[in-house]
């Protein structure tokens, strides 16, 4: 019998713990009282769930624990924070009539978002397999992601919740329910196809710094006080500006490429790969 790790797997079942919460409440509160308070904590329960979804995989990496166990039960965790929690937090914050075609539209939403997500994993899961004892894969799955991550994908899709719901999202952009019910909807559509898509998105390992150690130290204290300004006073604000940031920097890395051509080197690790479906 293949060895199973404890901690790595307590870690990503304390993340699954909080996708399930979410799931759980959300649906014991009646449908369009998706209130404020309601999605601040869903969110911050969906933030928890993605920075455990980072962690067990370090603590795997660095203590050696990895296995077939925990890599199924982490994609398993996956599907169910990240690809379910984020559309029922969204129907649930929808005051909506059945048999209606915004309500279809919603549920359309929603459930293309959640296919999306559990695709990308299953791709993620086939790729990683594949890259095992293949440095030249491995290296390039650390530089970059091929389509949208999910833990990536649902912060972005509950920060554009929270933030219409907000004070200072009614007051910026003031929606009725009709628009709510179309715009939200319409970016759980976008979310899904890009985690889909073959558009590669940065990843934080790809970044290195040539500036004097001084100057780096400085100007990371310094963004860090402008963030947690912002996650104190502003934080669906915040939220939404980074993870909807980080998915137009991507487009605009991938967009820069094409627009480049394949027999120019600029960005070419953001070369969209080809649809390998048949």
């Amino acid at each position: 019998m293949k060895r199973i790790y404890l901690v790595p797997n307590i870690i990503t079942a304390f993340g699954l713990a909080c996708g399930l919460f979410v799931i759980f409440k959300v649906n014991m509160v009646e449908p369009g009282s998706g209130t404020y308070q309601v999605l601040y904590t869903a969110t911050l329960l969906l933030l928890v769930a993605a920075f455990a979804d980072f962690v067990d995989g370090a603590v795997a990496r660095a203590f050696h624990a990895e296995s077939e166990f925990g890599f199924i039960f982490d994609s398993l965790a996956d599907a169910i924070s990240f690809g379910v929690a984020p559309s029922v937090l969204l129907l649930k914050s929808l005051s909506l009539e059945q048999g209606t075609g915004l309500s279809f539209f919603a549920v359309t939403g929603a459930m293309l978002y959640s296919i999306g997500g559990v695709l990308r994993l299953v791709r993620f899961n086939v790729k990683a397999t594949e890259a095992k004892g293949n440095a030249d894969l491995t290296a390039a799955q650390k530089k970059h992601f091929t389509g949208l991550p999910i833990p990536m994908a649902a912060i972005a899709a509950v920060s554009a919740n929270l933030f219409f719901a907000s004070s200072l999202g009614q007051e910026l952009i003031p929606l009725t329910d009709k628009m709510h019910a179309i715009i939200l909807p319409s970016l759980m559509i976008i979310l899904g196809y890009f985690m889909v898509s073959r558009w590669k998105f940065p990843s934080l390992k790809m970044l290195h710094f040539r500036v004097p150690s001084f100057q780096l130290v400085f100007l990371t204290v310094l963004m860090a006080i402008f963030v947690l300004y912002g996650i104190l006073y502003f934080f669906a604000s915040m939220l939404v500006l980074i993870s909807w940031g980080y998915i137009v920097l991507g487009w605009i890395l991938s967009i820069i490429r094409i627009i480049a051509g394949k027999k120019s080197k600029t960005l070419e690790d953001f070369e969209p790969d080809k649809d390998e479906l048949e």
